[in-house]
């Protein structure tokens, strides 16, 4: 919220001082009364409230990028599959979990709440059920053209950004970050959404390990009835 606050004071202080430049003479009374005084230069490259605010309304305005996330919303069961164990031959970890996707902020955003339980090594190194809980948001960004999310759950107390791409013709989002589990040992990673039809997506999860690309998640998404 400060964060926030502080953004608007910049806003209007930005505003107001280019409305002074814009309204006050290029010299001072002082100055203009001393015949031998130098004039200085107008002030160059301000910028103009007017344009800001217009450009700023253009911004914020929504798109049919917009609207595809929205036409998503819902609430969705899972099926998820996770090759975490590094030998190539053996089964992946197989699990189930719900996920509940909602348009906020009059349509720019789209929340999504998950809830599972999966098979996850303790500290002991054995494996025992979980409760899993997600929250993404995610959003289309007019400045950078970009599909843009952010991802957090109970696993760890980072925030995971990601900036994709939609191709209309497959019905996939492709978004790429960086992550960073453990100290030091970041990985790029790639996050494919294919939808399959109204009610029906697919997810696979694709990190990078010593150079070479791996599929490590697969999710199964099926919308309920509205």
């Amino acid at each position: 919220m400060k964060t926030f606050m502080s953004l608007i004071t910049i806003l209007f202080a930005t505003l107001i001082a280019a409305s002074s430049f814009a309204q006050s003479p290029a010299t001072s009374p002082a100055t203009a009364s001393s015949p031998g005084a130098a004039q200085p230069a107008a002030p160059t490259g301000q910028p103009n409230p007017q344009e800001m605010m217009k450009q700023m309304s253009e911004m914020s305005k929504l798109n049919e990028n917009h609207k595809l996330l929205s036409s998503l919303d819902g609430n969705w069961t899972f099926t998820i599959k996770m090759w975490w164990n590094p030998d190539p031959n053996a089964p992946a970890q197989e699990s189930k979990g719900t996920a509940t996707r909602k348009t906020v902020m009059g349509g720019r955003y789209v929340m999504m709440d998950v809830t599972g339980k999966m098979q996850m090594p303790g500290e002991d190194g054995k494996m025992k059920d979980m409760q899993f809980k997600g929250m993404g948001l995610e959003g289309y960004d007019n400045v950078k053209k970009k599909f843009v999310s952010s991802w957090v759950d109970n696993m760890g107390t980072g925030i995971q950004f990601s900036e994709g791409t939609y191709d209309p013709a497959s019905k996939t989002f492709t978004y790429t970050s960086e992550m960073e589990p453990f100290p030091g040992m970041k990985s790029q990673t790639r996050e494919v959404i294919k939808v399959a039809d109204n009610n029906h997506m697919m997810l696979e999860w694709y990190e990078n390990r010593g150079g070479q690309e791996k599929k490590t998640m697969e999710i199964n998404y099926t919308r309920g009835k509205k």
